[in-house]
């Protein structure tokens, strides 16, 4: 869904194949206590001299940067030689190669559908009960990130096939620090505060929310990310598969549910900036600057981790901005702490001694360190020094997934491309512009109904 927003609509498959050079380590080793240096010291013992080691991804331009600077890591110590390729069209890239049958050694996707269907074609090696029983214990939600990567091979059986690296968080409701002391308010810890907060800025003049829908042929998407963080906070981890899968229908009454705590915030023009009409008029990109308006037009914007980069010029995460952790309801206690978001996975595509050294390497916490002191990474792995982080606002985010007692993907993004980047999309501009959430619901059941 929003890689829509992130890939180009260039499709020249441009294969950046060139091989990570010797180049210097971006920390030395030994010289830094926040890294883990001993894991270091020990993938020394591992002997991958003469080996080569190809890995194929979605990182392009500055992130290829960063996952390169982790890379050199293992290549120095090991003596393997990595070469990362990737291309503006890496979905459609990694299904030729799979299946032309010159696939590289090691696929990093962001997409479960995607893998499920190289899985079911027998173009992935399972990597282990080991693994998964390391992921379980070692990943705040374990259990729900060995369910992320476990998909059914050609057989129908299931299997591990995929390790999560690298996560994104979308359980976030973002504010001024400044604007809340003003006015005396308190982030809130539970469902409950939020609405009593909700109630209060509204009886002060203000507005809570500020929601932007828009995003050109992807209008709509910031509505689904609201949906499902409702759906975690009201129903169990296994309603959402159900829902994902189609298994209980869009129009039950627990989706409807969800649908109808996100209708009465956007359709009430006391609850967002500009009015029920604006939600769907105003680009997303746009939609966080009514928190810094002076005075504020809101007082929050829910939105995933990259919002910050639509922030206006000069203002300062963790100083003129900040977020917090979307909460669940009190009384719900069940339901614990859910956290919504996405992430990539790490698959072996050609079995090799270097594949199965690289996924172990994955296991150790200097491979995420790495990468968590520079920017945009965020790991669910427990044992990783969290002084680590390039930035407080990482290391928040770091420990709120740390902290889940559940972790779902991005919902959308596991229905059918026909749903989830098209009727749950068009069905929640219907639905902000007026129509009932239930209307809403049948008619995306009948778009995923009519699927063959």
């Amino acid at each position: 869904m929003k890689k829509l927003l992130l890939l180009g609509t260039a499709f020249a498959a441009l294969a950046l194949a060139a091989p990570a050079q010797a180049a210097e380590l971006k920390f030395k080793p030994g010289e830094d206590s926040k890294f883990h240096w001993a894991n270091f010291e020990d993938l020394k013992k591992v002997d991958l001299k003469g080996e080569t080691l190809s890995i194929f991804g979605p990182w392009r331009g500055e992130d290829e940067a960063l996952a390169r600077s982790v890379f050199d890591y293992f290549s120095e110590a090991t003596g393997a030689e990595i070469k990362y390729s990737s291309s503006e069209n890496y979905e459609q890239q990694i299904v030729i190669d799979t299946q032309a049958g010159s696939p590289p050694n090691i696929a990093i996707l962001p997409q479960p559908g995607l893998i499920q269907d190289l899985a079911s074609k027998g173009l992935l090696t399972p990597l282990g009960d080991d693994v998964a029983a390391w992921i379980k214990e070692n990943y705040g939600a374990g259990q729900s990130w060995v369910d992320l990567g476990t998909f059914k091979d050609k057989d129908g059986k299931s299997g591990f096939f995929a390790f999560p690296y690298k996560a994104d968080v979308k359980s976030l409701v973002w504010y001024s620090p400044d604007n809340f002391d003003e006015a005396g308010y308190k982030v809130p810890a539970t469902q409950e505060e939020l609405a009593e907060l909700e109630k209060k800025i509204i009886a002060d003049g203000g507005k809570p929310w500020c929601i932007g829908l828009g995003s050109g042929g992807a209008t709509g998407w910031p509505a689904t990310d609201w949906v499902e963080d409702i759906m975690l906070r009201t129903q169990t981890p296994e309603v959402y598969d159900q829902w994902t899968k189609n298994e209980i229908k869009f129009n039950d009454p627990k989706v409807v549910g969800a649908l109808d705590i996100f209708a009465k915030i956007a359709t009430d023009d006391k609850m967002v900036d500009g009015g029920a009409a604006a939600v769907a008029a105003t680009d997303f990109r746009d939609s966080p600057k009514g928190l810094f308006a002076v005075p504020p037009k809101c007082y929050m914007h829910h939105q995933a981790s990259f919002i910050p980069s639509f922030f206006p010029e000069g203002v300062k995460l963790g100083q003129d901005a900040d977020f917090f952790y979307y909460p669940p309801y009190a009384s719900k206690p069940e339901l614990g702490k859910p956290v919504l978001g996405a992430g990539t996975l790490v698959m072996i595509t050609k079995d090799s001694k270097a594949s199965r050294e690289f996924i172990k390497f994955l296991e150790l916490p200097l491979a995420h360190e790495l990468w968590m002191a520079q920017k945009s990474f965020v790991t669910p792995f427990k044992g990783v020094n969290k002084d680590a982080y390039g930035s407080e606002a990482l290391k928040k985010q770091g420990e709120i997934l740390s902290e889940a007692t559940t972790f779902r993907f991005d919902g959308s993004d596991l229905m059918p491309g026909k749903i989830g980047a098209g009727a749950f999309w068009t069905g929640m501009i219907d639905m902000v512009g007026g129509k009932s959430p239930e209307a809403v619901a049948t008619d995306i059941q009948k778009s995923w109904d009519a699927i063959k």
